[in-house]
């Protein structure tokens, strides 16, 4: 079988997209979109891309076809969010963290501790945030869709943490995200940013102490192998966005623009429910390697928060004082 590199694929999706109106729309051919993921298929992220595909083809009785890409096979997390927005890619899913470089206010998703757990973090996430992050899509030409989430990220070392002293120094891998290397600054590591494939190989090759992950990631990449601890830090939410392309949107009948927000929800409902449902079993994998996971206290936990601090005030220079504000007047409400 003949097989396609990724830049084939977006390059037949590309000419479709120039040549393809009269045949997307010929009457006897299903409408044609596609969707794609950094991530692999055993995780919630593209969980949550393959519901939504499957919905809105139901939805559409089979006037749409939407063709699944995980592993960055249509390009990494910045192509898949460039795509989206140049209308190369109908719809992408991915973490709020790389998108931050493109939309400032997603910086909100980066406020250290800012949720005190999940029930009220997709609360928040699916209110008057929302709403407002919408219109910060719009300006930047995606279409915001839904949030779901792989839970919390978790920091994972091989050394017990269970007071701020114990992170002074250590060399934890992060995203290129400067809000999530500033927090771990200020908490007393090291951040060493990095690119999630080679994070393993550093972990082994003790070129790094640790990273931080949703469980999800750590164990679809066996990062867990290479570490002592699992420390349960939650300290920023693994937001996922569901996003779509308005000038590929736009172009659609009406009857599959109305599917699109119905398909949307019913899939993020589908991948909360997927994320709690795994989260013992993550957990189980975790523990039956040898690892151990370690829940930290209310004291360090408010340590961290606190020293986090200026993180807060840095995101509220870039974004303005009014979404940080409405941020914490929703957990607020939601508690």
């Amino acid at each position: 079988m003949k097989k396609f590199t990724k830049l084939s694929i977006l390059l037949i999706i590309f000419c479709m997209s120039i040549l393809g109106t009269t045949v997307a729309f010929a009457e006897d051919k299903p409408i044609e979109l596609h969707i794609g993921c950094d991530s692999p298929e055993d995780t919630v992220t593209y969980i949550f891309l393959e519901k939504f595909a499957a919905l809105l083809e139901a939805k559409t009785n089979g006037k749409v076809v939407v063709r699944r890409y995980s592993n960055a096979k249509l390009g990494n997390d910045v192509e898949l969010i460039e795509g989206v927005q140049n209308g190369n890619v109908t719809f992408a899913v991915q973490n709020t963290a790389p998108q931050v470089n493109f939309i400032p206010e997603l910086a909100v998703f980066d406020l250290p501790m800012a949720f005190p757990n999940i029930e009220i973090a997709r609360k928040v996430m699916s209110g008057k945030l929302l709403e407002e992050l919408r219109k910060a899509h719009a300006k930047k030409n995606i279409t915001l869709l839904a949030y779901a989430d792989q839970g919390f990220r978790q920091m994972s070392t091989n050394k017990a943490v269970s007071k701020l002293e114990d992170l002074k120094g250590q060399k934890i891998r992060t995203m290129s995200n400067p809000n999530h290397v500033a927090f771990w600054k200020a908490v007393g590591a090291n951040p060493t940013p990095m690119t999630f494939g080679e994070v393993y190989i550093s972990l082994q090759q003790k070129a790094i102490d640790g990273q931080e992950n949703p469980l999800e990631a750590i164990i679809a990449a066996k990062l867990h192998e290479q570490q002592d601890y699992i420390v349960l830090t939650n300290h920023f939410v693994h937001a996922l966005s569901l996003i779509g392309s308005p000038a590929i949107i736009e172009t659609l009948p009406k009857e599959v623009q109305d599917a699109i927000p119905l398909a949307a929800t019913e899939a993020k409902e589908y991948a909360y429910k997927m994320t709690d449902e795994r989260a013992a079993g993550r957990v189980k994998i975790i523990e039956d390697s040898g690892t151990k996971i370690l829940a930290i206290s209310d004291e360090l936990y408010n340590q961290m928060k606190e020293a986090g601090k200026p993180v807060y005030e840095s995101i509220e220079k870039k974004i303005g004082k009014d979404l940080v504000d409405l941020i914490q007047k929703e957990v607020e409400a939601a508690k």
